[in-house]
Order: structure tokens, then C-alpha cells, then sequence
């Protein structure tokens, strides 16, 4: 127990970077490595990357899995690609299928999002889960400890036409911004691995 925190203390304000940003994916490398559990290999990471490619702004989470899979990116693992998605009909039995097929997962959910005009084309990181769905009025499960959103169009009405009528070319964009900050932290992550193994073996010796 963190006797520090407060009882009602609320959860830090999410890590939030527009796509075209300088140094986006490096920024946006850096906060989710110092997020991710410290040499803990207890517990495998994934990346649950939910959504459609039946919608184009549905699309962003399956199009990273996509490109994930294209990569080198261990130790983590990715599940929702376009060929195999996780949507709001399949999502509970995909999720019972990772918890069964990994023991106490650390689990990064990665979805599209509908926002604020401004906001369009920023992608936010953030402590808590994801919760899909949420925008367009489901009720889907919560997922993971970790989020990483998109928001990839105007929120406030006819949400469903909204997704549906979503630029691919925008959504492409962040997909690769997002897949190649995913990519640069699984390097330094197995790099901090390796460096926390030899030290631990250097000790031993």
C-alpha cells in the first residue's frame, strides 16, 4: 500500500501529442517505456489493438496490429490485427483466450477515439483502462491497464456515420506513428532487459 496517494486522488492527466509533432513517435516512446513495469518478466505485456476494418476511423486499432506484426517488436505480444480483429462482438471471448493463453497479462489497449475538433489527430496515452465503446454508447468490458487512444474524428453526433466517413489517409498516418513508438520501446525495453540481466549476473559472480 502507497500510503503517499491520497484516497481520492485522482489518476495523472494523459500523455496527449498530435501525430505531426516533432519527434512524435520518440515523445510518445518515451512516456509509454517509463509506464511499462520495470524488468518484470513475470508478466508477459500486450498490446490489444481493438476495432474494424469495416469502418475507416474503426480501423486505427487493427491497422497497428497489422503493422506490428510486420515488426520485431519481443518480448511483447499484439493481439487485434485486420485479418484476425477484436471488436464489440468477439471481445470478451478474445480476452478470455489471452488471460488463458498468458498468466497475469500487462495488458495495453489500443483503440480509435472521436473527440473535440482540435484534438483530431492527437493520440493520448494514458494510466486506467481502455474503455471501447464508450464513445458511440456501449457496453463493452474494460481493458487493460494502459490506453492508447486516437482520436481520429469530431465527436457529438451521428457518431457511427462519423467513424464510417473518417479519412483513411488520417488514420494511416497515426497508425504508423503509433506502431513505430510501439517498436522503438520493445528495443529499449529488451535493450534495459539485457543490461538488468548482465548486472544481475556480474553480481552473482
Amino acid at each position: 500500500m502507497n500510503l503517499k496517494r491520497g484516497l481520492f486522488e485522482r489518476k495523472p492527466e494523459p500523455f496527449k501529442i498530435s501525430h505531426e509533432a516533432e519527434r512524435a513517435t520518440y515523445q510518445l516512446s518515451v512516456q509509454l517505456l517509463s509506464m511499462l513495469p520495470t524488468m518484470n518478466k513475470s508478466r508477459p505485456i500486450v498490446f490489444v489493438c481493438i476495432g474494424t476494418d469495416r469502418s475507416t476511423g474503426d480501423s486505427l486499432g487493427p491497422l497497428i496490429g497489422t503493422l506490428l506484426e510486420e515488426r520485431r517488436i519481443e518480448p511483447f505480444h499484439v493481439f487485434g490485427t485486420l485479418e484476425d480483429p477484436i471488436h464489440a462482438v468477439n471481445m470478451e471471448e478474445k480476452m478470455a483466450e489471452i488471460h488463458e493463453k498468458y498468466f497475469n497479462p500487462y495488458i495495453i489497449g489500443i483503440d480509435a477515439c472521436l473527440g473535440k475538433m482540435k484534438s483530431v489527430g492527437s493520440i493520448h496515452l494514458g494510466e486506467g483502462p481502455l474503455k471501447p465503446g464508450a464513445g458511440v454508447n456501449k457496453e463493452l468490458p474494460d481493458i487493460g491497464e494502459l490506453h492508447i487512444t486516437g482520436i481520429v474524428n469530431v465527436s457529438g453526433f451521428m457518431e457511427f456515420f462519423v467513424l464510417q466517413n473518417t479519412r483513411l489517409n488520417l488514420v494511416m498516418k497515426m497508425a504508423k506513428s503509433i506502431t513505430e513508438a510501439i517498436s522503438m520501446t520493445s528495443r529499449s525495453y529488451r535493450r534495459n532487459n539485457s543490461m538488468h540481466e548482465l548486472q544481475q549476473k556480474t553480481e552473482l559472480h
